[in-house]
């Protein structure tokens, strides 16, 4: 499996994602995968505060908090019971000039705030993740529509484990399960309102991306059948 790119540069795309150490669950329970939703978006800030002193003692909706400048712009992402995976771009020239990474910082302050939720609730001690996040460049526009469409079609193997080996056997069914999945920016792509639309950031796609609803996804993955 590939490991971080060496360097993580300004203005360029990312797939961004890790694991739980042992290829343990990360997500037990809605709560958790909510939590993690959050805070994908309210650590995608250029402030210092806590989930816990910001949001909770304060009893406000986390999507209403005021999170300030975003670190990053979130394309696409998508949780799993044991994973996830996050596709992103970060315009800070403001920060790059300054040698600080937004990128890594934004993952520090998702993966510190949900590992110490995650510890405490399911009373355990010890590293959540395996080892730190990892990133692949994304350098070619049809490798960007093919991880597009690998995010989005990963909660498939909750219902056909082997989908990524034997391709999708029932499409309708396949297309009805990402509509009811929350877990991911699908919902967000296929115009469903809600909350967790915040976390992404819809201009900050590539300009040559043209997104047909779900026609596409398919045929992406399969011009482009190379798994990462």
């Amino acid at each position: 499996m590939a490991l971080r790119d060496s360097n993580l540069v300004e203005n360029e795309y990312y797939h961004i994602y890790n694991r739980g150490n042992g290829k343990g669950n990360i997500f037990n329970s809605e709560e958790d995968y909510d939590r993690f939703a959050k805070l994908l978006y309210v650590c995608n800030s250029d402030k210092n505060f806590t989930f816990r002193n910001s949001i909770i003692e304060q009893k406000i909706d986390a999507w209403d908090f005021e999170r300030g400048e975003p670190l990053v712009e979130i394309c696409a992402w998508v949780l799993m019971p044991n994973h996830f995976h996050i596709i992103l771009i970060s315009h800070r020239s403001d920060l790059w000039e300054k040698n600080y990474n937004p990128i890594t910082e934004f993952m520090r302050k998702l993966s510190t705030a949900y590992a110490m939720y995650f510890n405490k609730k399911h009373k355990r001690t010890g590293s959540l993740f395996e080892g730190k996040f990892k990133s692949k460049h994304i350098g070619k526009d049809n490798y960007f529509n093919y991880l597009f469409s690998y995010v989005h079609l990963n909660p498939v193997k909750l219902i056909q484990s082997d989908w990524k080996e034997n391709g999708i056997k029932n499409i309708k069914e396949a297309i009805d399960y990402l509509n009811d999945f929350q877990y991911s920016s699908f919902q967000d792509f296929c115009d469903i309102p809600r909350k967790e639309g915040k976390i992404i950031n819809k201009d900050s796609l590539p300009e040559y991306f043209k997104y047909n609803h779900v026609d596409d996804l398919f045929e992406w993955i399969n011009d482009c059948p190379q798994l990462t």
